[in-house]
Protein backbone atom coordinates (compact mmCIF):
# COMPACT_ATOMS: atom_id res chain seq x y z
CA UNK A 1 0.00 0.00 0.00
CA UNK A 2 1.36 3.39 -0.92
CA UNK A 3 0.68 6.73 0.98
CA UNK A 4 0.56 10.19 -0.25
CA UNK A 5 0.03 12.92 2.05
CA UNK A 6 -0.37 16.15 0.90
CA UNK A 7 -2.27 19.85 2.83
CA UNK A 8 0.96 20.51 5.15
CA UNK A 9 1.65 24.28 5.89
CA UNK A 10 2.46 27.28 7.87
CA UNK A 11 0.00 29.34 9.18
CA UNK A 12 -0.95 31.54 12.57
CA UNK A 13 -2.00 29.84 15.41
CA UNK A 14 -5.79 29.97 15.53
CA UNK A 15 -5.63 29.02 11.72
CA UNK A 16 -7.05 25.69 9.84
CA UNK A 17 -5.43 22.95 7.72
CA UNK A 18 -6.70 19.90 5.30
CA UNK A 19 -4.44 17.03 5.47
CA UNK A 20 -5.33 14.65 2.76
CA UNK A 21 -3.77 11.05 1.86
CA UNK A 22 -4.00 9.10 -1.11
CA UNK A 23 -3.92 5.65 -0.76
CA UNK A 24 -2.91 2.72 -3.37
CA UNK A 25 -5.15 0.54 -2.30
CA UNK A 26 -8.38 0.14 0.82
CA UNK A 27 -6.90 -0.73 4.02
CA UNK A 28 -9.03 -1.41 7.58
CA UNK A 29 -7.37 1.04 9.70
CA UNK A 30 -5.94 4.17 8.77
CA UNK A 31 -4.64 6.90 10.95
CA UNK A 32 -2.84 10.12 11.48
CA UNK A 33 0.19 10.12 13.71
CA UNK A 34 3.10 13.02 13.48
CA UNK A 35 6.34 13.41 15.25
CA UNK A 36 8.03 17.32 16.65
CA UNK A 37 12.02 17.19 16.62
CA UNK A 38 13.19 15.73 19.70
CA UNK A 39 9.88 14.05 20.39
CA UNK A 40 8.30 10.51 19.91
CA UNK A 41 6.04 10.02 17.56
CA UNK A 42 2.53 10.49 18.43
CA UNK A 43 -0.67 8.59 17.46
CA UNK A 44 -3.27 11.70 16.45
CA UNK A 45 -6.01 10.08 15.01
CA UNK A 46 -7.33 6.45 14.09
CA UNK A 47 -10.24 5.23 12.00
CA UNK A 48 -11.37 1.98 10.84
CA UNK A 49 -15.37 1.19 8.85
CA UNK A 50 -17.95 0.94 11.67
CA UNK A 51 -16.00 1.41 14.62
CA UNK A 52 -15.49 5.17 16.62
CA UNK A 53 -12.94 7.15 15.76
CA UNK A 54 -10.57 8.03 18.20
CA UNK A 55 -8.14 11.46 18.64
CA UNK A 56 -5.21 11.80 21.08
CA UNK A 57 -6.44 14.17 24.07
CA UNK A 58 -4.85 17.20 22.99
CA UNK A 59 -6.75 17.37 19.89
CA UNK A 60 -10.29 16.64 20.66
CA UNK A 61 -12.37 18.74 20.09
CA UNK A 62 -10.68 20.74 17.56
CA UNK A 63 -9.31 18.02 14.58
CA UNK A 64 -11.80 15.03 12.67
CA UNK A 65 -10.80 12.77 10.72
CA UNK A 66 -12.61 10.96 7.80
CA UNK A 67 -12.57 8.28 5.05
CA UNK A 68 -13.64 8.51 1.85
CA UNK A 69 -13.72 4.56 0.59
CA UNK A 70 -14.58 4.71 -2.66
CA UNK A 71 -11.72 7.22 -3.07
CA UNK A 72 -9.17 5.37 -1.17
CA UNK A 73 -8.37 8.84 0.65
CA UNK A 74 -8.01 9.73 4.61
CA UNK A 75 -8.16 13.21 5.60
CA UNK A 76 -7.67 15.17 8.95
CA UNK A 77 -9.23 18.36 9.23
CA UNK A 78 -7.03 20.64 11.93
CA UNK A 79 -8.98 23.89 13.10
CA UNK A 80 -7.53 26.21 16.17
CA UNK A 81 -4.13 25.33 15.79
CA UNK A 82 -1.27 25.52 18.00
CA UNK A 83 2.31 26.22 18.09
CA UNK A 84 2.49 22.56 19.80
CA UNK A 85 0.72 21.16 16.74
CA UNK A 86 4.17 21.83 14.91
CA UNK A 87 5.36 18.77 14.02
CA UNK A 88 5.68 16.23 10.48
CA UNK A 89 2.41 14.68 10.14
CA UNK A 90 2.00 10.98 8.76
CA UNK A 91 -0.45 8.62 7.52
CA UNK A 92 -0.45 5.03 8.19
CA UNK A 93 -2.23 2.02 7.15
CA UNK A 94 -2.84 -1.19 8.68
CA UNK A 95 -4.87 -4.71 8.13
CA UNK A 96 -7.59 -5.27 10.55
CA UNK A 97 -10.79 -6.06 11.40
CA UNK A 98 -11.89 -4.45 14.35
CA UNK A 99 -11.45 -1.42 16.46
CA UNK A 100 -8.43 -3.54 18.56
CA UNK A 101 -6.50 -4.03 15.54
CA UNK A 102 -6.67 -0.26 14.50
CA UNK A 103 -6.31 0.83 18.49
CA UNK A 104 -2.30 0.18 18.14
CA UNK A 105 0.86 2.57 17.44
CA UNK A 106 2.35 -0.67 14.98
CA UNK A 107 0.95 0.06 11.56
CA UNK A 108 2.14 -1.32 8.24
CA UNK A 109 2.37 1.24 5.64
CA UNK A 110 3.12 4.56 5.98
CA UNK A 111 3.63 8.20 4.08
CA UNK A 112 6.65 10.26 3.48
CA UNK A 113 5.29 12.96 6.00
CA UNK A 114 3.82 16.69 5.59
CA UNK A 115 5.14 19.38 7.60
CA UNK A 116 2.59 21.25 9.88
CA UNK A 117 4.05 24.42 11.23
CA UNK A 118 1.80 27.22 13.15
CA UNK A 119 3.40 30.33 14.46
CA UNK A 120 2.20 32.14 17.23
Amino acid sequence: VQLVESGGGSVQAGGSLLLSCAASQYTYCMGWFRQAPGKERERVAIIGDDIPTSYVDSVKGRFTISKDNPKNTLYLEMYTLKPEDTAMYYCAAKVGRWFGDCDVMEYDYWGQGTQVTVSS
